[in-house]
């Protein structure tokens, strides 16, 4: 049965979420995200979500059939993780989809994570995908290499893959769960 959405979730805190995909009404919403974001946090994705300009573009030409942007909501409409699978059309990877999210610092931890990552596994298991792929920087994103291990990712590491802002290199943790 296909996900429905929005639909609520609880943490193991006990706070309450709710999930729902992207819309172009929430680019302000998803820009103030980011931007609440400690810069260690920013200067480590994979776009440049400094540019109020990337988020109008992404809110514009939606595609949920290239990329399924998912957000995580409280009461007061703030979002507080997004989460997105990217998914090909063609070539030898369009049975591949390529997972990414950010959560807010005060929702790390309490399964808000997880939840996004199994939302995302489902919506790739109902289009027909065969695995879900997501890089990770290995010293700084331990924490999501272990809870995607635990969820039965199989993780392959390739030293000094990645370079960050100030041209240090990190190992970085492929990660791949059959579906």
């Amino acid at each position: 049965m296909p996900h429905r959405y929005p639909q609520e979730a609880a943490l193991r805190d006990g706070r309450r979420v709710l999930l729902r995909p992207f819309a172009e009404k929430d680019v302000d919403a998803l820009y103030d995200f980011f931007h609440r974001m400690p810069l260690e946090y920013r200067r480590f994705a994979w776009d440049n979500v400094d540019s109020h300009q990337l988020i109008e573009a992404w809110g514009r030409s939606l595609d949920y059939g290239k990329v399924f942007p998912l957000i995580a909501l409280t009461e007061g409409n703030r979002i507080v993780a997004d989460a997105t699978l990217h998914m090909r059309e063609g070539g030898p990877l369009r049975l591949v989809g390529r997972i990414k999210w950010m959560l807010d610092p005060e929702f790390r931890g309490v399964g808000l994570g997880t939840t996004l990552v199994q939302d995302l596994i489902n919506i790739a298991r109902e289009r027909g995908l065969r695995h879900i792929s997501c890089m990770l920087i290995s010293d700084l994103e331990a924490d999501a290499v272990k809870t995607l291990q635990g969820l039965g990712f199989t993780s392959y590491v390739q030293p000094a893959y990645g370079t960050d802002p100030d041209g240090n290199q990190h190992d970085m943790t492929k990660l791949i769960f059959k579906l």
